[in-house]
C-alpha cells in the first residue's frame, strides 16, 4: 500500500509581489515553520530539465545568504554523493564549499 505525504508551502506577497513571508508545513509534522528563503527544484522527466524556484524575504540579509547558499551546496554535496555513490565528486564539491566559505568570509577561522 502506498502513502503519500504534502509539504505546503504559502508565500506572501506585498504590493510589488515581492516575498514578504515564507511559511512551510509537512504533513507528517504538522507544524508551520517560518522561513526567509527557498530553493525548490524539480526534475522534469519529460524535459530531462531541472525546473526551480529560487524566493527570499526582504528581510534575508546578505550574510543570511551567503550562509544559505553555502549549506545549500553541502547538501547538494551530500545528495550526491548518497544517490550516485561518487565519493570522489562530492569531496571535490565539498572543496569547492570550503573555497566558497573562505571567499565569502563564512567559515569557521572568519
Amino acid at each position: 500500500m502506498s502513502q503519500s505525504s504534502n509539504i505546503q508551502i504559502d508565500i506572501e506577497l506585498d504590493a510589488n509581489k515581492v516575498a514578504e513571508n515564507i511559511s512551510w508545513e509537512a504533513s507528517e509534522t504538522g507544524e508551520r515553520r517560518d522561513a526567509k528563503a527557498m530553493i525548490l527544484g524539480f526534475w522534469d522527466k519529460q524535459e530531462r530539465n531541472t525546473l526551480r524556484i529560487d524566493l527570499w524575504t526582504k528581510e534575508m540579509t546578505v550574510d543570511e545568504m551567503k550562509f544559505f547558499v553555502h549549506q545549500t551546496l553541502l547538501t547538494l554535496s551530500d545528495s550526491f554523493e548518497k544517490s550516485t555513490g561518487d565519493n570522489r565528486m562530492a569531496a571535490t564539491m565539498r572543496d569547492f564549499c570550503d573555497y566558497y566559505a573562505e571567499k565569502m568570509n563564512i567559515g569557521p577561522n572568519q
